[in-house]
């Protein structure tokens, strides 16, 4: 074999081999890393659902604010979300502003889903009004949905989103909804309101949920068309005469910012009770079932402890556990004695519940709470004043109008859980705010002003609502509002008891909180 020169050698052993070899682990390494940006880019693309609308990093949920017809996969939403979109197709561009209906479109309970979709309804309702029967006011209203996730947990990406809107051509004027008094729509709303993002509580009742507590006002341009659980509890005592000796308080610990005010509204009306008042621990998601039911087996007990005098239970806590508690009184030992659970606006959820035992209603046994709405309230019990037949009757011509086309159909509708109402209300509160803050020989508000018109809302200037008046005091809560007592019946369903006011009365026509 012919020897190799010391040049090829060098050649072929220093730099051809190495060589070949360090190309090739270039090359398999630029094909791993574009592999990974493009797994990566694949993965970016598929956390999109819809436009505005994408999945978190840690989550599965589709959040943020839908600009187009988007159902966040929700049958029972399709219908009323179909509607909204053509509603907002024809609308011309430079011609409205956006309003942000916010609430946990992707939550899994389907009681909580029904109140959703009456909520949404109502909202459409309420669009379609203030752009087909005012007159040609100006502007128009386009209606989209923003979802901060089941538990509120994605609030940030929503509120991120929103805030992004106000300077676009998307216009973003108001926020509504909310939906419940959880820490984090606490969360939510301090921050829009911090961005100058207006806010209209549709369900929201919690104090600590509210400006003018202590004289402070830590959420600027927040107003709500419902009262605070202080005053749902006074209407509420006005109406049952809740005495201390005859009353035993079951509630929520730790609680949240609905049940931790409600509690100490009902601790103030039976202040010196005998009885030590019996609390539970529920599972942090509260539409979760956790142990909670063998609690309430156990408080039961303590219940046919008491004395003979006693004969109403305040009810300090959310529907799940509400629903677990009935079912358990229903299997309670003293069932000759007649017993009153009483709660707040929680119940209505229970409306139209499954799997709440309604046989445990008819062993002596009621459930009565301060719904934010009724339908029978205007028409079977007609008050003074505080609302009106009339101002109800207007829902009810658009809810027939809402059955066929060109304006519906909206999907099935129900207004015993005063869902539907109050979203109606709702969205009426907030045209009402933009459009007041329209300048002279304008079309469109400044983001800041329309939330400088609520303490405007009184007197000739209230908003008619379907549930009763909003005559807002300066801190953007309610004044004297009508709260309906409802029952929880039997058969299903709930039936309209009487409407009682937080000032024992209702308000004067003129509708002017004191001083």
């Amino acid at each position: 074999m012919a020897r190799r020169s010391v040049g090829a050698w060098i050649r072929e052993g220093v730099w051809e081999i190495p060589l070949r070899r360090y190309l090739a682990l270039l090359v398999t390494a630029a094909l791993v890393t574009g592999l990974v940006y493009g797994v990566r880019a694949l993965a970016h693309e598929d956390r999109s659902c819809a436009p505005g609308v994408s999945r978190p990093q840690d989550g599965d949920e589709c959040v943020g604010v839908a600009t187009g017809p988007y159902d966040f996969g929700q049958a029972r939403l399709r219908a009323v979300v179909a509607a909204i979109g053509r509603e907002n197709d024809r609308l011309e561009p430079g011609g409205f502003v956006t309003v942000a209906l916010m609430l946990p479109y992707t939550s899994t309970s389907p009681t909580s889903l029904s109140d959703i979709q009456h909520q949404l309804q109502g909202a459409y309702l309420a669009q379609y009004q203030a752009n087909h029967d005012s007159n040609g006011e100006a502007p128009q209203i386009r209606l989209v949905l923003a979802n901060p996730g089941a538990t509120g947990d994605h609030w940030r990406q929503a509120v991120d989103r929103l805030t992004r809107m106000t300077t676009s051509a998307d216009r973003l004027r108001a926020v509504a909804g909310i939906g419940q008094s959880t820490d984090t729509n606490k969360r939510a709303v301090e921050e829009l309101t911090r961005r100058h993002i207006p806010v209209i509580g549709s369900s929201i009742t919690a104090d600590d949920l509210a400006n003018g507590q202590r004289g402070r006002d830590p959420f600027p341009g927040l107003a709500r068309v419902s009262p605070t659980n202080t005053d749902e509890a006074r209407a509420l005592a006005s109406f049952a005469k809740v005495s201390a000796g005859k009353a035993l308080l079951v509630y929520d610990r730790p609680g949240d910012p609905y049940t931790r005010t409600l509690q100490k509204s009902f601790a103030a009306l039976i202040k010196g009770s005998p009885y030590e008042p019996q609390p539970f621990t529920p599972p942090a998601d509260r539409s979760a079932e956790g142990t909670t039911a063998n609690t309430f087996r156990q408080i039961t007990h303590l219940v046919c402890d008491t004395s003979r005098q006693t004969d109403t239970l305040l009810f300090a806590g959310r529907h799940t556990q509400l629903r677990q508690f009935v079912n358990a009184l229903g299997g309670r030992g003293c069932q000759d004695r007649r017993f009153t659970v009483l709660t707040g606006d929680e119940a209505s959820y229970l409306t139209h519940e499954k799997k709440l035992d309604r046989s445990a209603l008819e062993h002596n046994l009621s459930v009565r709470y301060t719904s934010l709405a009724h339908p029978d309230a205007w028409t079977k019990d007609p008050a003074p004043t505080g609302g009106s037949a009339a101002d109800f009757a207007a829902l009810r011509e658009l809810l027939t109008a809402a059955g066929r086309e060109p304006m519906g159909p909206i999907g099935a509708t129900a207004l015993d859980d005063g869902q539907l109402i109050i979203g109606y209300d709702t969205l009426r509160l907030a045209v009402h705010g933009i459009r007041e803050a329209v300048p002279g020989g304008g079309s469109v508000p400044a983001l800041g002003d329309v939330g400088l018109q609520w303490p405007q809302v009184k007197g000739s200037l209230r908003v008619d609502g379907a549930a009763g008046w909003i005559c807002l005091d300066v801190h953007g809560n309610p004044y004297d509002k009508a709260v309906p007592i409802v029952e929880l019946t039997p058969r299903g369903g709930s039936r309209f008891v009487r409407i009682a006011w937080p000032e024992g009365r209702p308000p004067g026509k003129e509708c002017l909180p004191p001083s």
